[in-house]
């Protein structure tokens, strides 16, 4: 038996290939797995080729993992379009619609033979269930119940609840059509048994993705208005929010365009209330020119960029981490912006809570650096305590302060109270010129030389949070990995099988990107030697954000790549076997006698 199984889908438009995912994905929930369910889609606004990636197991899932152990492929035109997204190697068991008349020992997989083969009549099957191709998703989870022992009673529980508006005509076809697919597997057995082991999990769970959870986080933090405008891989941020911040008493407004979405979040933000607005990397460089603005007059604002593949309209439905540079630089003048970013599903949640109150609390802008992987991955996780959060409010002036109330008073911290329209004596103008501590427009060299140093070093406390940062292995370990965003989870499985094969290696992952903690990064650089930066950037953005703030130590280096090309645990450990020999070498080298 198997204690972690990597499924991968991928059909045309319409063949169901995402509601099998999510399908099978609810299953392990139920019966107690871990897992984490990763979807994929050619960038046409209609139709074209769509992919899944489910990975279960019996303990914890950190990434989609790397190759396939269970290759499906209802057409191998759209299933090769996803190339490194869906590897398939000489483990993989590949089943394959036999309609597309490919024979089994001729399959389009050049250089791999795959373990083992099966041409399986799916859409007939389907047809002769349900009478139409729409059952052939479901006669996929039949076949993999059958051949792998994956969560059978739960994926009809499943389907019943799914079909249940419909009647029962059309449940009773479906249900069909899975028995067909298990009668199937029963009848051809794979020659090396896969079942999956028992899970052991306990406790309770949920099944979430990103985008939800992002929304949820952010109204337990107090948001009370959303704005924004639709844009892949976001818009369901702004659907959760357009669902249930009403029963809140907040609003949504769905604005004529990006700009006008900000808009609307600050001005909500100005008259009192916490704010947030969603988008992707097109969206921020239309938004770029009112986060300026909300820098300026010292306004909190939550940013949300969900990255895609860039630039411009890029690569719209695949995940990509190449807009730091645009969420740290992107302003004109001298600006310090926070940018946080989670590492999955489960820490949305915890990311989006401590973006608002570092907005709130520092009067200021800040840019979530999420991905479409975290965004649109399902994933089984833990039942987040609220309990343990504590909720910030932004610093309101007193009955003292309104009697001749300073909007931007010089304080030692550089926090000054924030009044709101309608607050008697706290009237101020909140616009995007230059200001004395009053409000009042200047074109003062002096003036604007104090307002800066009041705007940059508010955020000192900022720059010294130990708790946005989590190293992990050996304290003392010569060798580093460095990862952020959904590339994290990669590195902490990749940390767990380089200690396993005997490597001394530490891992630092940063929820905060900038501004930067020297402390943080001195204290860990000072026993490395070697190591990677790794990162879904071509650029190594983050690399270079580092080395432009920190004397970065020579041996580390990026390991960078585009979107689309996801990084394996095993080729990160490969890299650090090879950083490992290198120190070896050059460490034998300088003991030579020198001639």
């Amino acid at each position: 038996m198997i204690k972690d199984l990597v499924i991968g889908m991928a059909g045309s438009g319409g063949d169901g290939i995402v509601s099998a995912g999510e399908s099978l994905v609810s299953a392990c929930a139920a019966v107690g797995y871990h897992a984490m369910m990763t979807k994929s889609f050619g960038s046409q606004i209609r139709g074209g080729e769509s992919s899944c990636r489910v990975r279960m197991a019996t303990s914890p899932v950190l990434n989609p993992g790397g190759a396939l152990h269970v290759a499906i492929a209802l057409n191998w035109e759209d299933f090769l379009k996803f190339g490194a997204e869906l590897p398939v190697d000489g483990d993989t068991v590949v089943i394959y619609e036999s309609k597309t008349g490919v024979a089994p020992d001729a399959l389009p997989l050049v250089g791999v033979s795959p373990s083992e083969v099966f041409s399986v009549p799916i859409g007939d099957m389907a047809r002769k269930a349900t009478g139409s191709d729409r059952g052939k998703n479901t006669v996929v989870l039949g076949l993999l119940a059958g051949w792998f022992g994956i969560g059978g009673e739960a994926i009809i529980n499943g389907i019943r609840k799914k079909f249940a508006k419909k009647g029962t005509e059309l449940i009773e076809a479906n249900e069909k059509a899975f028995a067909m697919g298990v009668e199937y597997a029963e009848a051809n057995p794979l020659k090396k048994s896969r079942r999956m082991e028992p899970p052991t999990r306990t406790g309770q769970k949920m099944l979430t993705d990103g985008n939800d959870i992002c929304a949820a986080a952010a109204i337990f933090a107090g948001c009370d208005f959303f704005g924004g405008y639709p844009i892949t891989p976001s818009t369901e941020v702004m659907q959760f929010f357009t669902r249930e911040v009403w029963k809140y008493g907040g609003a949504v407004l769905q604005a004529e365009d990006e700009i006008a979405g900000i808009g609307a979040a600050l001005g909500a933000s100005f008259g009192g209330k916490k704010a947030m607005t969603a988008t992707s990397g097109p969206g921020v460089s239309l938004k770029t020119e009112i986060m300026g603005l909300a820098s300026i007059a010292e306004i909190p604002l939550v940013i949300v960029n969900v990255q895609r593949g860039g630039p411009s309209t890029g690569i719209p439905t695949k995940a990509e981490q190449s807009d730091l540079f645009q969420a740290v630089f992107s302003a004109h003048g001298d600006v310090v912006r926070p940018v946080l970013a989670p590492t999955g599903v489960s820490d949305t949640f915890d990311i989006t809570v401590e973006a608002f109150n570092i907005a709130e609390y520092y009067q200021t802008p800040v840019v979530v650096l999420s991905d479409q992987e975290i965004a649109q991955r399902k994933e089984v996780i833990d039942v987040i305590d609220t309990s343990r959060f504590t909720i910030v409010n932004r610093l309101l002036p007193t009955a003292s302060d309104l009697e001749s109330y300073d909007r931007f008073r010089l304080t030692p911290s550089g926090i000054s109270p924030i009044s709101h329209p309608g607050m008697k004596g706290g009237n101020y103008l909140g616009s995007g010129i230059e200001h004395n501590e009053h409000g009042d427009p200047t074109a003062s060299g002096r003036i604007h030389e104090h307002m800066n140093e009041k705007r940059i070093h508010k955020f000192d406390r900022l720059r010294k949070r130990d708790d946005l940062f989590r190293i992990e292995g050996d304290p003392n370990a010569p060798l580093a990995l460095i990862g952020w965003g959904s590339v994290a989870g990669t590195c902490r499985e990749a940390l767990a099988l380089a200690t396993a094969e005997g490597l001394r290696v530490k891992l630092l992952v940063p929820y905060m990107l900038f501004p930067i903690n020297e402390g943080v990064y001195r204290r860990f650089f000072k026993t490395i030697k070697a190591g990677l930066v790794v990162e879904q950037s071509y650029l190594g953005q983050f690399y270079h954000v580092l080395r432009m703030n920190l004397d970065v130590p020579s041996g580390i280096k990026p390991f960078c790549r585009s979107g689309s090309n996801p990084f394996h645990p095993s080729e990160i450990v490969r890299k650090l076997h090879d950083h490992a020999l290198d120190l070896q070498q050059n460490g034998a080298a300088a003991r030579q006698p020198q001639e």
